[in-house]
């Protein structure tokens, strides 16, 4: 075994690259809950950042879920743990992600 394949498979190159997050419907409440409701628990799904700020902010584009967006970031936050989820937003890909997690419910209950 040559260095270079030492080196490829110490830090897995060969190891296929994870799929990409499902894409949830995030046309309304009603669609998000039933896609995050679909999600198996561990598993990532992303609605875009325009569909996040359409069902969960007042504010405009630039403002949505920022620092002056407090309630925006309330409403998806509670959205997403009633539906036993986390989120993560991502600006530079312009996503929101939701991860199912089943302990998201008792995490929003103690810091509310």
């Amino acid at each position: 075994m040559g260095i270079m394949s030492l080196i490829a498979w110490l830090f897995g190159a060969d190891a296929p690259a994870p799929p990409d997050a499902t894409k949830l419907d995030g046309t309304t409440e009603a669609t998000l809950a039933r896609s995050l409701s679909a999600l198996p628990p561990a598993e990532r799904g992303w609605i875009t950042f325009a569909e996040a700020r359409i069902l969960f902010s007042a504010k405009g584009t630039p403002y949505a879920f920022g620092e002056s967006d407090q309630d925006g970031r309330r409403s998806i936050e509670l959205f997403a743990a009633q539906h036993w989820s986390v989120i993560n937003f991502m600006p530079v890909e312009e996503r929101v992600y939701f991860v199912r997690d089943p302990t998201a419910l008792n995490t929003a209950r103690a810091t509310a």
